[in-house]
């Protein structure tokens, strides 16, 4: 078979058509496994700032992947097109958070299998994926760790306010230090007891101490 001969076959003018219904079937499916992606992602967010255009977008692309798979599915030249388009697209978003590339990743998988006809395990699928992040992001295995910033006065107050944090908290650590002339400042991590922060106000009324203020970070912070 030559080359021409298999341009003129019908392999490349097969086309199979999508029903109306297995088309309405499959967005609805995917708009109702977006909506339960996006909850998902709205229960696990642990962030600074929660974006709801993200969230938004978790449905939409598991609605357009549907949408895209099924229009591949139904024309073999159309699919070898769609490749070449999708292989030129370049996203310049900066992901923030690591787990959001696990929710983009979800999102892109359902509307994938559900345009190949597999519901059980679109459906299925989603559900442990959806319990298995409920359950390890929003575990904490341990206590979260604060940052307490000290400005004293000389070394002598330097070392009776770290002697009142080491009494007060779990944990306390020099994480670094900076020495002026008639001033010192430094940067501890600590590990609370319980979430009373009172001790950060006796902290600040002591002699020698010119001010303290307590910081919590999310773990973002190598240390």
């Amino acid at each position: 078979m030559s080359f021409n001969d298999i341009f003129k076959s019908n392999f490349l003018e097969n086309i199979t058509n999508v029903s109306i219904l297995d088309m309405i079937i499959a967005l609805v499916l995917s708009f109702g496994l977006g909506i339960f992606i996006f909850l998902v992602y709205k229960k696990t967010y642990s962030g600074v700032m929660y974006s709801s255009s993200f969230g938004t977008t978790l449905i939409a692309l598991t609605m357009i992947t549907t949408v895209v798979i099924l229009a591949v599915t139904s024309n073999v030249v159309l699919s070898l097109g769609m490749v070449g388009a999708l292989s030129i697209v370049r996203f310049r978003t900066a992901i923030k958070e690591p787990l959001d590339i696990a929710f983009l990743f979800w999102s892109i998988a359902v509307g994938i299998v559900l345009a190949a006809g597999m519901i059980p395990l679109a459906v299925i699928g989603s559900v442990i994926i959806g319990v298995v992040l409920l359950v390890f992001v929003n575990r904490k295995s341990h206590k979260n760790p604060y940052i307490v910033v000290i400005r004293c006065d000389d070394h002598e107050s330097e070392s009776t306010a770290k002697s009142f944090l080491d009494g007060k908290t779990e944990r306390c650590v020099v994480k670094s230090k900076m020495a002026q002339k008639g001033s010192v400042e430094l940067n501890l991590e600590v590990r609370m007891k319980d979430d009373n922060t009172d001790f950060v106000n006796e902290l600040a009324e002591m002699q020698g101490v010119q001010s303290a203020v307590l910081v919590s970070y999310n773990g973002d912070y190598m240390g």
